[in-house]
């Protein structure tokens, strides 16, 4: 039996990075288990549905990763990324909870 072919165009790295995954009304810790320039990978602490737009926060580097959740499979789910701005110094207002999301998580 042959392995299922990758559709990815870019390889993913490890990365293991501990992250906040946020969404409108929702806000909880994640580890950002690989990524790629494309997308990502999250593992969340727990079964729950995400919403179809999040961003995931990248709390060592002060970066707002935004996403499209691609796929769910229990605590882990596939990200095509979206955009990404840093959490330091002006931001744009729609970016304000995450930022405040940061701060509860220890960024600084």
């Amino acid at each position: 039996m042959t392995p299922p072919q990758d559709r990815r165009f870019e390889p993913r790295s490890p990365a293991n990075i501990r992250a906040v995954v946020v969404a409108p009304g929702f806000e909880l810790p994640c580890l950002l288990v690989d990524q790629s320039a494309q997308g990502g990978r999250i593992r969340l602490e727990r079964n729950l549905v995400l919403p179809r737009v999040v961003m995931v926060i990248d709390i060592a580097q002060g970066v707002a990763i935004e996403a499209q959740v691609a796929w769910q499979k229990g605590q882990e789910a596939g990200l095509k990324r979206t955009g990404q701005a840093s959490l330091r110094g002006l931001i744009p207002s729609r970016l304000s909870h995450a930022r405040t999301a940061w701060m509860r998580a220890g960024g600084r």
